[in-house]
């Protein structure tokens, strides 16, 4: 991530990978410091920061691990959502040797069910608590 100037991905090729992180109210570093008087939407500001740290620390993951391969150009947009909760947007170029190519390998990532109760309970709570959203 280049900081303090434009990073314009044409100089590089379409990205590869979007991927979307958005606040969460109930973070544990949220919700465990706040005054009992206190709801997060009361306190922008600490929300934001939160939500800076944990965002540094995903991106992390895909740029300085290489976790879903080797990238070599990253840029991400922040906004915030109707419900006042910041999201980033990020687009991810990976190396030409990391690219997914076939539908076998992007199913390595990616995974479109809900986790066992049984076999993995605590990621079976994570998904249908953070990633399933109910339509109003």
């Amino acid at each position: 991530m280049v900081r303090g100037r434009s990073v314009h991905l044409r100089k590089y090729v379409a990205p590869d990978l979007f991927l979307k992180f958005t606040a969460n109210p109930k973070w544990p570093a949220i919700t465990e410091n706040l005054r009992t008087s206190e709801q997060t939407t009361g306190r922008p500001d600490f929300l934001a920061r939160v939500f800076n740290l944990k965002l540094k620390s995903f991106m992390d993951d895909p740029t300085v691990h290489g976790a879903l391969g080797k990238s070599i150009a990253q840029v991400y947009t922040i906004e915030f959502e109707k419900r006042r909760l910041p999201q980033a947007h990020i687009l991810i170029v990976l190396q030409a040797d990391n690219k997914f190519s076939t539908s076998e390998h992007i199913d390595e990532f990616v995974r479109a069910e809900i986790p066992s109760s049984i076999e993995n309970p605590r990621l079976h709570e994570i998904v249908t608590k953070c990633l399933m959203h109910m339509a109003l």
